[in-house]
C-alpha cells in the first residue's frame, strides 16, 4: 500500500493544479483551509483527480467538502488508500 503524504499534495498543487499568488506552499499549511490558500473547490476537484490517476483509488466529488484543509485531505486520501490495500 502506498501512503499520501503533505509534500505530494504540495507537489501535486504546484505541478498539476498551479501555484496561487496567495499561497506559501513552503509554510506550514496542514491545516490552514484549500479557500485560505488560494484554492477553490475545483482546484481541490483536480487534486483529487491527479491522486485518482496516481493511486488508482476513486475519489467522489462530494469528497472535497471533507477536505478542507491539506492535513485533511491527506487524511482522507489515506483511509482510501488503506482501504483498497484491505
Amino acid at each position: 500500500m502506498s501512503r499520501f503524504d503533505l509534500d505530494e499534495l504540495r507537489e501535486i498543487l504546484r505541478t498539476r493544479v498551479g501555484d496561487t499568488d496567495e499561497a506559501d506552499l513552503d509554510g506550514d499549511i496542514a491545516d490552514v483551509e484549500f479557500a485560505e490558500l488560494g484554492y477553490d473547490s475545483l482546484a481541490v476537484l483536480e487534486l483529487c483527480g491527479q491522486v485518482e490517476r496516481r493511486y488508482g483509488v476513486r475519489i467522489s466529488d462530494d469528497a472535497v467538502g471533507d477536505m478542507p484543509t491539506p492535513a485533511k485531505a491527506v487524511e482522507y486520501i489515506n483511509t482510501l488508500l488503506a482501504k483498497a490495500g484491505a
